[in-house]
């Protein structure tokens, strides 16, 4: 009985991380969230080492923005290993046209962004969009997913590991774990 729970773990670990199509931006419809406008780059570009650093921006406008005393935006990226850092809060500026915007540095190695936003309203509510959960997702130009690398770019390609090093960390134990565990039996 105990092998087969062992063989159990060693499956599940091994199971992909991610649950989304690797590659592919995604993105909530706007109907109902009270943001006209949306525009941010199609693409996160990471720090290739040609440069000091890399960005990624997002500009929203609102049907209405009367009322509006803040907007905050909540981003998670995501590493090739398959890895989320915990969500970052930044206030986003706002334009002299209404609009609000803000920019993201971007390191090697991120694969996609995650956001949403906060608004925050004059009277002290907010709400959130989505309600739960974030709305979109930006790829990098050079990925890594569930053994399958993408993106424009090669830069972040490691032609030596067929699999990320926190996946093969984690295989390793788990198989460990299994043997220790079959040994008691």
């Amino acid at each position: 009985m105990r092998r087969m729970w062992a063989l159990l773990l060693v499956c599940l670990v091994s199971l992909p991380v991610s649950a989304s199509q690797g590659g592919e931006n995604e993105s909530i419809s706007l109907d109902g969230t009270g943001i006209e406008t949306l525009y941010f780059d199609e693409v996160m570009r990471t720090n290739d080492g040609r440069s000091d650093y890399a960005d990624f921006g997002v500009i929203l406008m609102m049907e209405d923005d009367s009322n509006i005393s803040n907007i905050r935006w909540i981003t998670q990226v995501c590493i090739n290993s398959g890895i989320c850092l915990p969500p970052q809060e930044s206030t986003m500026d706002k334009g002299d046209d209404g609009s609000f915007a803000h920019r993201l540095d971007t390191e090697p190695g991120y694969s996609y962004i995650n956001w949403k936003f906060v608004i925050e309203m004059e009277n002290g509510s907010e709400s959130h969009i989505p309600d739960a959960g974030f709305g979109w997702r930006v790829w990098s130009d050079c990925w890594f997913d569930n053994g399958t690398w993408g993106g424009s770019e090669t830069y972040c390609q490691e032609e030596d590991s067929a699999l990320p090093g926190f996946t093969v960390s984690m295989v390793m134990a788990s198989m460990a774990m299994a043997a220790l565990m079959a040994r008691r039996d």
